[in-house]
């Protein structure tokens, strides 16, 4: 695939070095042949009958058209056809301008318009043949021959014809470089708008699940303190009681709703989800993945007492991170390494917190291909950790394997 003909980039800018070289290679081509003319024609001059002074006269005027038409490569980006038919031109009467004709040629080739690079080489065609049959016919003493006329102007035109291909070629890597950077650009864009919808869908998805929390907690509370209202005959250690299960479910409640202040819900489906799972239902989780083909195992050797129970006093915010941190790591290793062991490490204590760590390896080499997928669950995870109050990251170590690394808070 490549770009439309009609959209040629213009061509970027130079620094002072890309300038300079261009500027000593049509020089140098320039002076190289404006030495090569004069020994030639100073071994044609004969004393006394004049030809040194046309033969002098040629070369200055050779060597001040070869100059000028230096002095014209500045002006060939703004003015790439006139500088390139005017500096093919003067190579009429210069050999030492075909330096600058050459480069102001492969700066008007760049821009692959094909009426204008015809125009320049019709003008040095023409140049070359008038060099050759007027220019050095005129000078006493040099000696001409058909096929020395023939292969001269046959060496003008295949230099021309290589400064064309060449102009062509630039302007075509040009477009394709430029047509490549507006791909790169554009998949820049739509990745991060990929992540952008990604974050708010998982900032949507705790909404819901904190929703069915806070309703249980404020529900708890709205009940004790009804009866705190109506109930007269209560002691006062009954009083004391409710009191107590009003204030520890606000704390709860606060403490939950604090983590996703901020959040907005978006795109009400208008159902109820069901309660999200906690870190209660891993053996069930890790069954199904044992069920799936992949093999989990687990070291809890950094728990109070190397006990999963300890989990139980997590809050259920934490708890369901947790689990919803291991539910995407164990599906990105069946989508990504079908077959390959799953190692699952948990640590910490009440008051620190709570770590995590899922690695996997390859895949074995007979096992099946994965599933695709779309690149954002750990996008989306990341976020999660974040608004818990913890942190996450993932990437391949040394040795070659997967691993997802995860802390988050565990309050005492």
């Amino acid at each position: 695939m490549r770009p439309a003909a009609t959209a040629r980039p213009a061509p970027p800018a130079l620094g002072w070095w890309q300038r300079t070289w261009r500027y000593l290679a049509a020089a140098g081509t320039g002076f190289a042949l404006w030495v090569a003319i004069s020994v030639d024609f100073i071994d044609s001059v004969e004393a006394g009958n004049g030809s040194e002074l046309v033969a002098g006269g040629l070369l200055f005027l050779d060597a001040v058209l070869g100059l000028l038409g230096l002095g014209l490569l500045p002006l060939r980006r703004r003015f790439p056809t006139a500088v390139a038919v005017s500096t093919a031109a003067l190579t009429a009467l210069s050999a030492s301008a075909v330096g600058p004709a050459a480069l102001a040629t492969v700066s008007l080739s760049t821009w692959r318009r094909r009426g204008r690079v015809v125009a320049v080489v019709v003008v040095w065609a023409g140049a070359t043949a008038l060099y050759e049959l007027v220019v050095r016919r005129n000078v006493p003493g040099l000696g001409t021959s058909v096929l020395m006329t023939i292969g001269s102007a046959a060496f003008g035109v295949l230099a021309c014809g290589i400064c064309v291909a060449t102009g062509y070629y630039v302007g075509a890597r040009r477009e394709l470089l430029a047509f490549w950077r507006e791909r790169a650009e554009t998949a820049e864009r739509e990745h991060a708008l990929a992540g952008e919808r990604a974050r708010a869908a998982e900032r949507t998805r705790i909404a819901r699940e904190m929703h069915d929390v806070l309703a249980h907690r404020i529900s708890l509370v709205a009940l004790h303190a009804g009866a705190l209202t109506y109930r007269t005959d209560l002691d006062r250690e009954e009083t004391a009681a409710a009191a107590a299960v009003i204030q520890d479910n606000a704390h709860l409640a606060l403490g939950e709703l604090r983590q996703i202040l901020g959040v907005l819900r978006a795109g009400e489906t208008g159902s109820a989800e069901p309660p999200q799972p906690t870190l209660a239902d891993l053996p069930a989780l890790l069954a199904d993945a044992a069920e799936a083909g992949t093999r989990v195992v687990a070291d809890t050797a950094g728990l109070p007492g190397a006990d999963r129970g300890a989990l139980a006093g997590l809050p259920q915010t934490v708890s369901r991170t947790a689990f919803r941190i291991i539910q995407e790591a164990l599906t990105n290793a069946r989508k990504h390494a079908p077959g390959a062991e799953v190692r699952l490490g948990l640590a910490g204590h009440p008051g620190g917190r709570l770590a995590l760590e899922l690695s996997n390896g390859a895949a074995p080499s007979a096992g099946p291909a994965g599933p695709p997928g779309a690149g954002m669950g750990l996008a989306g995870l990341t976020e999660r950790a974040d608004l818990a109050g913890g942190a996450l990251e993932h990437g391949l170590t040394a040795d070659g394997r997967f691993v997802v690394r995860a802390w988050l808070p565990w309050p005492s």
